[in-house]
């Protein structure tokens, strides 16, 4: 039987051991900006005033729970809806290793002063942190990604429950916790070919896969292997993209979207779509893919249009009404085979 005194000095012995370990996270090479809501912090809150617009339309590829091992399939929370609107209100959706996300808005991005776009995760936790890449495109063809810093020590697995200092990280989306948004400049991406940092339509999110295996392993601009929480088996795995919020958009006047105001029907559609809008001060409809690309426009002439998509692709749709470029009220319907 273990005397009282051996049971003692085996728990202080593990809680040395933990607060080591978690002291060995969070104290190698912090450089950069801390945790929401302390001093220096680039955190912004999804209330925001800041924010003009958020993702409107978003296309989504779920990498697999866990990328060694196929018998745990792909993650099930969320789908490429809960990518869209405001931070905190549509759910998330979990990538899984290596998966990703391309979101697009009613109006392109531009390089205004400062922090242009942020990026929302679900994190409960200032370092319990699931990690992604941040790329942009002007055309959904040629994509640029912004350079990306893990000074996480990255000879020690942390786990799927590990701990990372925000400190540590730079241009990496879920370096903050949920409902505060990690910025991105697009300054930073001025000198980039192929793409116009004054007009940019895509923003792509890659997991970040956090092994330390070399087979599976991703690396930062420096080529030092990102640690994160891995593996994470759980239909949950991997980052969980909730919101991209728009700090600097070409709509200058967008206006709040009142679904309410337009219909759209049938919602599954064979062969036509009816949409009625009674707003007095839209002058266009137009109809967008989930990629965001443009299917259908006119200038509206009256509250009523017929749309025949018979010919269209199965898959969901975007129907924005506007007033000089800026949206008035957006809704979706389903093609149907």
């Amino acid at each position: 039987m273990m005397n009282v005194g051996c049971f003692y000095f085996i728990c202080t012995v593990k809680k040395i051991f933990l607060l080591l370990s978690i002291a060995f996270c969070f104290t190698v090479h912090g450089q950069f900006a801390p945790q929401a809501g302390m001093p220096g912090s680039t955190a912004i809150y999804k209330d925001s005033s800041i924010f003009k617009s958020w993702a409107n339309s978003a296309s989504v590829t779920k990498g697999l729970q866990q990328i060694n091992d196929a018998s745990y399939g792909l993650p099930t929370v969320g789908d490429q809806f809960a990518a869209l609107g405001k931070a905190g209100e549509n759910g998330v959706v979990s990538l899984g290793d290596g998966g990703s996300a391309v979101v697009s808005f009613y109006a392109p991005i531009f390089n205004g002063p400062g922090a242009d776009f942020a990026v929302f995760e679900n994190s409960f936790l200032d370092s319990f942190l699931e990690l992604a890449f941040v790329e942009v495109s002007t055309d959904g063809n040629r994509y640029v990604r912004f350079p990306a810093v893990s000074n996480t020590q990255d000879t020690m697995p942390i786990g799927g429950f590990g701990l990372v200092a925000p400190t540590a990280l730079n241009n990496l989306a879920g370096k903050y916790r949920a409902n505060f948004g990690t910025p991105f400049d697009l300054e930073e991406l001025k000198d980039s070919s192929g793409i116009d940092v004054s007009n940019i339509q895509f923003v792509r999110l890659i997991d970040v896969v956090g092994s330390m295996n070399d087979s599976f392993a991703t690396k930062d601009i420096n080529g030092h292997k990102i640690n994160d929480p891995w593996p994470t088996p759980f239909p949950s795995s991997g980052f969980d993209l909730d919101a991209v919020g728009v700090i600097h958009t070409l709509a200058n006047d967008v206006k709040s979207l009142d679904v309410l105001s337009m219909q759209v029907f049938p919602t599954i559609a064979q062969h036509f779509v009816n949409i009625v809008s009674p707003l007095a001060d839209a002058n266009r409809i137009v109809v967008t893919n989930t990629l965001g690309q443009e299917m259908f426009s006119q200038n509206m002439n009256n509250f009523s249009t017929t749309i025949d998509v018979s010919g269209w692709k199965t898959g969901i749709y975007w129907v924005s009404i506007t007033s000089e470029n800026a949206p008035l009220a957006c809704r979706r319907f389903y093609k149907a085979e």
